[in-house]
């Protein structure tokens, strides 16, 4: 089918959009926030008890929001959301890349399992998104890819070293799409600084999650990141939002 416009006061050119990592925190907030605001998200998680809340919690908004489960570490799975999203709106407009994990600890504890994890989903599954949705916007001749990336793309701390690597990927994938794609395909990336989330909630490492408590002493709501994805997707199409970082006051 092809979407049309909604009624109630959404948008004049409401967007399909594709989030990943949606059953909390950024991801919840950015699907929940643009399904307000009038554009149809298909919202995809492992977590579906989560999505289906979340779409309850959409349900009246002028857009739509419709949960999918996805697993970002299986290119099949996120080639499937793609392409279920398309058929299912008659196009994608735009990719919100926001699954993450953060299971921060120092080298030398020799995590190497969590190491592996925060590399497929934060970089693998990354990858397979562009690989589903480049040839989507490619053939449609328009797309948006925004990636939800970190502050730690920008700076290494203590215990942070392979997140803080994850991230530098993250960020140079998504810029070197940005340089290689067609104009008429935008590239986004986020760059947050601490988020009231779960994400620190994947840490194991005593230390490391001590020192995390103290970092997060100052953080901003989940609604502050969606506000900056909303901003990039509503620009004109000749207006490309390269990048935004946004973060606590109190984070220098």
């Amino acid at each position: 089918m092809t979407t049309t416009r909604p009624e109630g006061g959404g948008p004049a050119d409401p967007k399909v959009v594709l989030v990943t990592g949606a059953s909390s925190g950024i991801g919840a907030a950015v699907a929940e926030r643009l399904a307000a605001e009038g554009h149809h998200v298909v919202a995809g998680a492992r977590r579906t008890d989560r999505l289906r809340a979340l779409a309850d919690r959409a349900a009246a908004s002028p857009g739509s929001l419709h949960p999918a489960r996805l697993d970002v570490t299986d290119r099949a799975d996120v080639a499937a959301f793609v392409t279920a999203a398309r058929e299912r709106h008659g196009r994608v407009d735009a990719l919100v890349s926001n699954a993450g994990v953060m299971p921060l600890s120092r080298l030398d504890r020799l995590h190497t399992n969590e190491w592996d994890r925060m590399i497929d989903v934060n970089v693998r599954g990354l990858l397979h998104g562009v690989a589903a949705a480049l040839p989507v916007f490619t053939a449609q001749g328009a797309g948006h890819f925004v990636t939800i990336a970190s502050v730690g793309a920008h700076e290494v701390v203590p215990t942070a070293a392979v997140y803080c690597a994850t991230k530098y990927a993250a960020w140079a994938i998504t810029e070197g799409l940005r340089l290689e794609c067609d104009p008429a395909i935008r590239v986004t990336t986020i760059s947050p600084g601490v988020v009231a989330s779960e994400l620190a909630d994947t840490i194991t490492d005593p230390e490391a999650a001590a020192a995390m408590r103290g970092y997060r002493a100052h953080s901003i709501g989940a609604d502050a990141v969606a506000g900056a994805v909303a901003y990039a997707l509503a620009q004109p199409s000749d207006v490309d939002v390269n990048e935004i970082v946004v973060r606590p006051t109190h984070q220098r």
